[in-house]
């Protein structure tokens, strides 16, 4: 029985019959939630009325409303995001491997996120969720939702200190222990990324922060990525032809744009989002096998990863328990 098969049972048995009882809340949440809009609207419109006992009433009222309407809305979206996380995701997580571990209220931590140092900033904060760790064969690994900041602080025309949070980089963040402890670090970049090469394809100079540009022998992996090394012979030692064809491998089978850094002791991966991922929708039916594909998809890419990448063939020098 192949993965899809496993997961179209899972769904029929399982998950279906769980997410259609969950479609009352989600539809109890998207009520409600319109409710509280429209009562905010409407007690606005009041506050503008000419009439005196209107603007009162009609403005108290409406206010009143949205708020008891906002209470309800988010209760129930609590109850409902919390049912999902473990009715539904956890399940997911379970079929591709039940030794995997599940946490929908943790995330890669900043200072795992910084050791990749994949991007010019380095992070002082980090938010995300639905972590993934537990081990593949003899290869430890985590992999989280995350979304990493910097911060500036400014003064005002007022002489105050304002605080602005910055992005740096949104999507799932992966990272799994290689197998050699690396003197040197290397880097894989999308051949197109911006921040290391200008609109002429040239490399620009702050991208020598990474080292230098390494040409390998894989023509189309040379169209899809960039590599830059601290040393070209490890470069060449890590992203051997097996590699290569690997993540040019993963790259045609999921679109997805990817970074890689070799650093230490440990492989890394970002792969860029700009949207929630494992998350109830309250504007569209849950009820949904496409969704629950996806998901699977998306969690599966972990162990397609440690897999095609070769890490369980631990062929170097480095010692394991």
């Amino acid at each position: 029985m192949n993965t899809k098969e496993r997961l179209q049972i899972l769904y029929d048995t399982e998950l279906k019959p769980q997410l259609a009882e969950m479609e009352k809340m989600r539809r109890f949440v998207k009520r409600w939630r319109a409710f509280a809009i429209t009562s905010l609207i409407l007690a606005f419109l009041f506050l503008y009325s000419d009439y005196v006992v209107l603007r009162i009433l009609g403005g108290a009222g409406f206010f009143a409303g949205a708020i008891y309407a906002a209470v309800l809305a988010l209760r129930t979206y609590n109850k409902y995001h919390k049912q999902f996380k473990t009715e539904v995701v956890r399940k997911v997580v379970h079929l591709i491997n039940p030794d995997y571990k599940y946490n929908s209220a943790k995330h890669i931590e900043v200072y795992e996120y910084n050791k990749a140092a994949l991007f010019k900033c380095k992070a002082e904060r980090c938010i995300g969720d639905d972590l993934v760790f537990g081990k593949i064969d003899k290869t430890p690994f985590k992999f989280s939702e995350v979304k990493t900041q910097y911060k500036t602080t400014t003064t005002n025309d007022e002489g105050k200190k304002v605080t602005e949070w910055h992005t740096i980089f949104r999507g799932l963040f992966f990272f799994a222990e290689f197998n050699k402890n690396l003197e040197g670090q290397t880097f894989v970049f999308p051949e197109k990324d911006r921040t290391v090469t200008n609109f002429l394809g040239k490399e620009k100079e702050e991208s020598r922060i990474h080292g230098e540009l390494v040409k390998l022998e894989n023509p189309e992996f040379e169209k899809i990525f960039s590599v830059y090394s601290t040393s070209q012979q490890e470069a060449r030692y890590v992203l051997t032809p097996l590699m290569m064809e690997a993540i040019v491998t993963i790259y045609n089978t999921f679109g997805f744009k990817m970074y890689f850094s070799f650093r230490g002791e440990n492989v890394f991966c970002a792969i860029p989002f700009n949207r929630n991922l494992f998350e109830p929708s309250i504007k569209r039916s849950g009820v949904n096998f496409r969704d629950v594909e996806e998901m699977y998809m998306l969690f599966g890419l972990i162990k397609t990863l440690v897999q095609e990448m070769n890490l369980n063939t631990r062929i170097w020098t480095k010692s394991w328990n």
